[in-house]
């Protein structure tokens, strides 16, 4: 998330009411996850494990909760509590705006774009031209939809990130602040869920096709002519590269990288990167011609047992 104007480290500091590690007027451009920062960012982290990661990123304001060495051309921020803090900032720099009609004054629908019955359009959302919105779908707040784009009944576009800290007294969720975005010419079948990114875009590349009842966890990345089949589930800051094939009741594990052209058969569950033009299944997934091997010499296992024993 990029703030609205140039703000200092001071500023930054008095908002959230901690001390820092440099300039005055360091300038703070913006907010981000460790996976999409950019220089002029907030990065925060709280953990030792994660320090030199955050440190090295391309993050240029460190909100941190130990006083460490500050890189060359960086600033801190010393907090008691960074993932407190970087929700303070997120609530101060993008806050919930409630919504007073079905469809907000300040969306913009495309010409020749049909609305049907029940549908909620929030704050900001774009939808483009000759899309069609069936009932009772919701889209949440900044949501971007290109042209030409289908969207059946029931699916929600941009709820929150499933990202939680658990804290002694329960769950303490990491607010989002970022979008949806669906590009040109992408068909979203009936009661999907796609999630908002964290600070960033959960994105659907042109031309891909999703299933009915399909989740999209936040700030995951579809490529370009993809297909997803009904009840696959694929969890937050996925890439998937262009022409995919995901069929039904997939599960994808976070942060990995499914490679373009890669086929995953029917209740395959992935949980590692996978290699271009690749087909896999299985539960972990591997190479589906070596796990068909494996699952015909399993069916053997019977008839060796017998005449072992003869």
């Amino acid at each position: 998330m990029k703030f609205p104007r140039k703000h200092t480290l001071k500023e930054i500091a008095s908002l959230i009411n901690v001390d820092y590690v440099g300039s005055d007027d360091f300038s703070v451009l913006g907010m981000n996850e460790i996976h999409v920062v950019e220089s002029g960012d907030i990065v925060f982290v709280d953990h030792p494990k994660y320090y030199d990661k955050a440190l090295n990123s391309a993050a240029t304001i460190v909100l941190i909760n130990k006083k460490v060495e500050c890189p060359e051309g960086k600033a801190l921020l010393i907090s008691d509590d960074p993932f407190r803090d970087f929700n303070k900032l997120t609530n101060h720099f993008k806050p919930f705006h409630s919504a007073n009609a079905a469809i907000s004054d300040t969306a913009t629908i495309g010409e020749g774009t049909i609305i049907q019955p029940n549908c909620f359009i929030g704050n900001n959302v774009t939808i483009g031209k000759n899309c069609i919105i069936h009932a009772n779908t919701s889209i949440y707040d900044d949501t971007v939809i290109g042209n030409n784009v289908v969207i059946h009944a029931g699916t929600v576009l941009g709820a929150s990130a499933f990202y939680y800290k658990n804290r002694p007294e329960g769950f303490d969720q990491l607010l989002s602040s970022g979008r949806v975005v669906i590009k040109d010419d992408v068909h979203i079948g009936a009661l999907c869920t796609i999630d908002r990114g964290v600070t960033a875009d959960t994105t659907i590349g042109e031309g891909s096709k999703l299933d009915n009842q399909i989740q999209i966890g936040h700030d995951t990345v579809i490529g370009k002519k993809c297909l997803i089949a009904s009840q696959t589930g694929i969890a937050g800051c996925v890439v998937v590269e262009d022409e995919v094939t995901l069929w039904g009741q997939v599960g994808v594990k976070s942060g990995i990288t499914i490679a373009k052209g890669t086929v995953l058969y029917a209740q395959s569950g992935l949980g590692h990167t996978t290699e271009a033009g690749k087909t896999y299944f299985g539960s972990p997934a591997m190479d589906a011609r070596e796990k068909f091997k494996e699952m015909a010499y399993i069916k053997q296992i019977p008839e060796i047992l017998k005449k072992l024993k003869k």
